[in-house]
């Protein structure tokens, strides 16, 4: 389940899209007190971004260079 966005209008929170969930269905809701959420749904930094940004192409390289190992041949030896 993905986490649902809401806004609150005349004391009642309102959805900011629709949702695949059945009628009745029962939601609890928590505030986020001291949290800051992003708009694009992450609470990184711009340079906590830049950072992600520069592994992810730093993996991309590695995986296109056939740096990489099996996700199957790695967990079989982990669980060995």
């Amino acid at each position: 389940m993905y986490p649902l966005k809401a806004h609150v209008h005349n004391g009642r929170l309102v959805l900011d899209e629709p949702t695949n969930l059945p009628d009745g269905e029962i939601v609890y809701l928590q505030p986020l007190d001291d949290v800051v959420v992003a708009d694009d749904g992450d609470d990184l930094d711009d340079e906590e971004r830049a950072a992600l940004h520069r592994e992810l192409d730093a993996s991309m390289a590695e995986a296109d260079a056939g740096e990489t190992e099996d996700f199957a041949t790695v967990l079989a030896e982990l669980r060995r």
